[in-house]
């Protein structure tokens, strides 16, 4: 007998989320408490056995498709009726912590449970995805999984991408026994829901326990190359030099700057520095520059993203460097669908919790849910901010309250 979604004491179990985030944990445990499951190894693997093994024992039918995703499913009174889904990540940084991704599967998870427990039927199936490799180190790009279920990165590509030993995507998802037969596209999907921790300390600052968060910033990565030639530091004179360093500072300076400029909500990360040769008296050959521009408006974001490169030539010109710029990969500005976010407005309401709207500062799979399905996002506060770090930490009180609120958002959808 279904039991009405008004009932706000119907809530999750917090301890036995918190049990399976840190049972989870253990796999790919570091000395210093935090992570290092990356994507399609073999602790990937049993990271994705442990959720199977959860999933099933509350009934649910495991999808697995092409590249990986895998669908824990729960019926629907109305077998036919699109489904209501939520998940995130299961791949973590090589430094990560226990909560980045690993939270908004396992509080789909609970979800599972606690409408296990409840008996509560819903009219449309409700589905907890995993998605393939979100965090894009051991395979780039980023979101990868959900890059391809959605039509934005090409199936056949992607099983042919390499790692730095040269092990392909194709072949080390049928290692780990997750490559799946079940296309990798959109099935009927009513609406999209991701709890996930803030990974900034914006909610702890404001002392509000839910972000409501309304959309994803705009991101673009470039890969600067910059050729200089390699001599002596102490016989060249200076002005004899083809020095990439002196082109690089004032590129560099003119980022943050960008960022300042378009403040508060502007950003500019430089996450990757390579010198070849990389003598320390030897002036550089090659220079390699990974660069990170963001903003939560699309024209800011494009107006940043014009003056870094009108920089790049400037300044490549005035100290005679050759170079070359890739774009690498992309987010536009993405709005989350206002029901959706209605729905987590709603759900926040009541239960009394203290919130706010937000932008998301981080890309996540959201962002290509989104294009296809109505989608919105649920924040949890994470303590100092940190986040792609082994110190990653979040309460016990949050990650239920946000668990709460995503219960309540998937079932103002999946009981009409």
């Amino acid at each position: 007998m279904n039991k009405s979604i008004e009932n706000v004491s119907f809530k999750v179990n917090g301890k036995r989320l918190w049990d399976s985030l840190m049972e989870m944990s253990q796999i790919g445990a570091t000395e210093k408490g935090g992570c290092n499951r990356q994507a399609l190894t073999s602790l990937d693997r049993q990271g994705r056995d442990l959720f199977v093994h959860y999933a099933k024992n509350v009934g649910c039918e495991i999808l697995v498709d092409e590249i990986g995703n895998i669908f824990a499913r729960r019926a629907g009174k109305n077998k036919a009726a699109a489904a209501v889904i939520t998940g995130s990540h299961l791949d973590t940084q090589p430094t990560g912590g226990k909560f980045d991704g690993v939270y908004g599967v396992l509080a789909g998870l609970e979800v599972l449970r606690t409408l296990d427990e409840n008996n509560i039927e819903t009219v449309h199936p409700i589905e907890v995805v995993v998605w393939t490799n979100e965090e894009g180190v051991r395979f780039s790009p980023a979101c990868m999984g959900s890059g391809v279920w959605s039509g934005n990165l090409d199936l056949q590509q992607v099983y042919h991408t390499v790692d730095k030993d040269n092990l392909t995507v194709g072949n080390e998802l049928e290692k780990i026994g997750y490559k799946g037969s079940l296309p990798a596209k959109p099935r009927a999907i009513k609406a999209a829901f991701e709890a996930h921790i803030e990974q900034g300390p914006i909610l702890e600052k404001q002392q509000k326990q839910i972000g409501i968060v309304t959309g994803i910033q705009g991101l673009r990565w470039y890969e600067l190359t910059l050729y200089g030639t390699p001599c002596h530091a102490g016989p060249t004179p200076m002005e004899d030099r083809v020095d990439p360093v002196q082109a690089m500072l004032p590129i560099l300076q003119n980022c943050y700057q960008l960022a300042y400029d378009n403040g508060p909500w502007g950003r500019a990360t430089i996450g990757d520095i390579q010198t070849m040769p990389g003598s320390p008296n030897t002036v550089p050959e090659i220079m390699k520059i990974s660069i990170d521009l963001r903003h939560p408006e699309e024209d800011v974001v494009k107006s940043m993203s014009d003056s870094f490169i009108a920089s790049v030539d400037k300044y490549c010109k005035k100290f005679g460097v050759e170079y070359q710029l890739e774009e690498t990969w992309r987010m536009e500005v993405t709005e989350f669908d206002p029901l959706c976010i209605d729905a987590v407005t709603t759900a926040v309401k009541s239960f009394g919790y203290s919130s706010m709207p937000m932008v998301s500062g981080a890309g996540h799979d959201s962002l290509y849910v989104s294009e296809k399905v109505p989608t919105s996002m649920i924040f949890v506060p994470c303590e100092g901010g940190l986040s792609h770090n082994e110190a990653e930490n979040a309460q016990s009180e949050d990650l239920e309250a946000g668990a709460n609120v995503l219960l309540q958002s998937m079932l103002s959808f999946a009981i009409v």
